[in-house]
């Protein structure tokens, strides 16, 4: 089954690509079969999340925009490979705002992993690291990149 089918499935779909938001690319393709995407905010489709874990973001709405987070992320890849079914994730990082007694980052991060893993299947979840942040741009409370592999045709 396609990825674009599972996401209808899961009651979700591709948000248009965010706008950058100063200078850099939001994806960049390197080694003939490598793409990196630039880090990406939570806010899709009017869904818009402000604030830190561990001070007014409780870790259920983490995971939520963590997940939003990896909805941008794939909509930056559709944007620049044309089909989510070409790729195999490879590794993702996810910074989340917290405050310095919060220490479950890696459980907010499950919200992009988990998506991860119902869109290519739990063999194909990805190498990830999950950091606190003092402050995120614009008071979100989670920002993901990732790096891709374009799989054969």
């Amino acid at each position: 089954m396609d990825v674009y089918t599972k996401l209808k499935e899961l009651g979700l779909s591709l948000p248009k690509a965010p706008a950058k938001g100063g200078v850099y690319s939001p994806c960049v393709r390197f080694l003939d079969r490598l793409v990196y995407v630039s880090g990406c905010g939570p806010d899709v489709s009017g869904r818009a999340y402000k604030g830190k874990l561990g001070d007014g973001v409780d870790i259920e709405e983490g995971f939520l925009a963590a997940r939003d987070a990896m909805l941008n992320v794939l909509a930056v890849l559709n944007d620049n490979i044309g089909d989510l079914n070409r790729i195999r994730p490879v590794k993702i990082l996810t910074f989340v705002a917290s405050t310095p007694g919060f220490t479950q980052q890696p459980a907010v991060a499950n919200g992009g992993s988990q998506l991860l893993a119902d869109l290519y299947g739990v063999d194909a979840v990805p190498s990830r690291s999950a950091v606190g942040m003092s402050v995120l741009p614009g008071d979100i409370p989670v920002e993901t990149e990732g790096l891709f592999e374009i799989l054969e045709d």
